[in-house]
């Protein structure tokens, strides 16, 4: 539960406390100071739109890096070499924000202590080793976060680089040898092992969950992973480093299934955790070292407020380490002190974050948004989840690949969360399905989105309105589905694909009758049934769903107990990943 909030404290007691300053100041003689801590996605935005909001303020942003304003997304595309210049990842310079916004950036400033009762600030410049206290009217942390650093023996060696800053990239883009490990296979680890296999490393990519990307489901994962292989990254999932021996030439990396890799350069990328230790110490309420804010960012010490990396909502226990929430979330910020100086209710809350977000592999995109199936079932939440495999585009106009959409839908229809990976078009998809959460739209509601179509672009049912189809006829009843976890191998399968897919690889217990014969083949599929009635309701199957949708409706129309195989074999073998080559049967 989070504290009470305190209530807003009047400026006019407020004095400045600078070290060497003869006098205090009083209200009447200065505009508001608000001091921003942290630059970057959260603090920056919060400082260009309270400059917006009111040109008379003092506002002062304290940085403890050399950098206030980088592009931290696009540090692993510069490792790799598609962004060739360094200049092009600073976004601004204290001048350059001096001379547009009138702030006062103070890089190398780290904030040592925060009183909240005197509203005041320490801190230390490295630059020049002076501290001073400093005082204000608003406090807006942003705090971001640090590289995790896991229990391993030898993290400490040389050749262990994290990917945070400007400066672990530049590190990272002069580093030397053949052979590299990522520890990690999140976003940013991801990216880096992509941008150290382009520059010709032998790269590992060594993930502790059972998948890469685990905030996807295996399902999509797998087809990530198999990406990854493809652009030579040899994956070791569902193990952990345990040990990094440092050598004069080389490390030697053993992990816990035994394996030794040898590496000259080794990438930390095993998560983030808070950088939260000044807040915590000043008795500002955090949970698991995370700043608890309300839905205005307001912290539980009287006017102060945070947002970003290192932040997380009194509602909400999984926090989001996304520039997207962080930008917005500063600028929403900057609007409510803006309102409380003019003597204005707050108007606009920020938004739990649904958790958007979108990573390059290779030739595939992999986004999503909302909960997973991990978060669900940790809640509680009763949901089916859909499965469709439609092309991005019109299958007549050259270039046709599918969009592999994934999506979880509550009892009452609300989509609970969306995951899609594709070459193409997979952005626009996602897209469009998290700004239908954000507006409450259920998943039927999907069908009647009026999407833009051109052969090129899209198809006349788009594949958000196609997943939306799925959706409402599970929803009503229409549709039975059984998902590839509950598939198991001694269950019943009608496959209705030709005989030549068939052969290329079935579910042991399977009757293969193409859905165009169904309709006079239903006695072959009675006589196959009776011998499986202990078994039943038995579960129909073909390539992506289409064709088991007609088939699902022919047998059940003939008083058949039955249910579809969500998404057809291209979600099962996805599910099954190398297990597929055991599971499904050839002939």
């Amino acid at each position: 539960m989070c504290v009470p909030l305190l209530s807003y404290t009047p400026r006019g007691i407020i004095g400045l406390v600078v070290t060497g300053a003869s006098a205090l100041e009083t209200e009447s003689e200065r505009n508001m100071r608000v001091v921003i801590v942290g630059g970057v996605a959260g603090g920056m935005s919060a400082a260009a739109r309270l400059r917006r909001r009111d040109e008379g303020a003092e506002i002062i942003v304290l940085e403890r890096g050399s950098y206030v304003s980088f592009a931290n997304c696009g540090l692993p595309y510069y490792v790799g070499g598609e962004i060739e210049d360094s200049a092009k990842l600073l976004l601004h310079t204290p001048q350059s924000l001096k001379a547009a916004l009138n702030l006062d950036v103070r890089i190398n400033s780290e904030v040592t202590e925060i009183d909240p009762d005197a509203h005041s600030v320490t801190v230390a410049n490295s630059d020049t080793g002076e501290a001073y206290t400093l005082s204000y009217d608003y406090l807006i942390l942003s705090p971001g976060a640090l590289a995790a650093r896991p229990p391993i023996d030898g993290l400490d060696s040389p050749r262990v680089h994290a990917l945070r800053t400007v400066d672990d990239a530049l590190a990272l883009r002069e580093a030397t040898g053949t052979r590299a490990i990522v520890l990690g296979a999140g976003f940013i680890g991801i990216e880096a092992a992509e941008a150290l296999a382009a520059r010709g490393f032998e790269t590992h990519l060594v993930e502790l969950a059972e998948h890469v990307l685990p905030p996807l489901e295996v399902e999509m994962a797998t087809l990530v992973t198999q990406e990854l292989r493809n652009l030579g990254i040899r994956v070791h999932a569902g193990v952990a480093a345990q040990a990094i021996a440092h050598a004069d030439n080389n490390d030697v990396v053993t992990l816990s299934d035994g394996t030794v890799l040898q590496a000259d350069v080794i990438v930390l990328s095993a998560g983030v955790r808070p950088d939260t230790a000044v807040v915590e110490a000043a008795g500002i309420q955090t949970r698991r070292g995370y700043v608890v804010i309300d839905d205005h960012g307001r912290t539980s010490a009287d006017d102060i407020y945070a947002i970003g990396d290192g932040t997380i909502g009194c509602d909400q226990d999984r926090p989001v380490a996304l520039a997207g929430p962080a930008n917005r979330g500063g600028r929403l910020i900057a609007d409510v002190i803006a309102d409380a100086e003019h003597g204005e209710a707050a108007a606009r809350p920020i938004p739990s974050p649904q958790g958007t977000a979108i990573v390059r592999i290779g030739s595939l995109t992999a986004a999503m948004t909302g909960a997973n199936r991990q978060a669900l079932d940790a809640s509680g939440a009763q949901y089916f989840t859909v499965h469709t495999h439609a092309n991005q585009h019109a299958g007549y106009f050259p270039g046709a690949q599918p969009v592999h959409i994934l999506m979880h839908v509550g009892a009452g229809g609300e989509i609970l969360g969306a995951q899609a990976v594709g070459a193409e078009g997979v952005d626009r998809r996602i897209d469009v399905i998290a700004t239908a959460m954000r507006a409450g739209l259920k998943a039927a509601d999907l069908i009647d989105l009026d999407l833009a179509y051109a052969p090129p672009y899209g198809q006349a049912k788009d594949p958000v309105n196609q997943t939306g189809m799925v959706a409402h006829n599970v929803a009503t009843g229409e549709l039975v589905l059984t998902g590839p976890n509950e598939l198991s191998e001694d269950m019943p399968v009608l496959d209705v694909r030709t005989p030549g897919e068939y052969a290329a690889g079935h579910m042991p217990n399977s009757l293969n009758i193409p859905h165009t014969q169904l309709r006079d083949r239903l006695d072959e599929v009675r006589a196959w049934a009776d011998k499986n009635a202990d078994e039943q309701p038995f579960v129909v199957m073909c390539a992506a769903g289409v064709r088991s949708w007609i088939g699902y409706r022919i047998v059940r129309a003939a008083g058949f107990d039955v249910t579809m195989l969500s998404g057809g074999i291209q979600t099962l073998r996805a599910w099954l990943g190398d297990r597929a080559a055991t599971v499904l049967v050839k002939e």
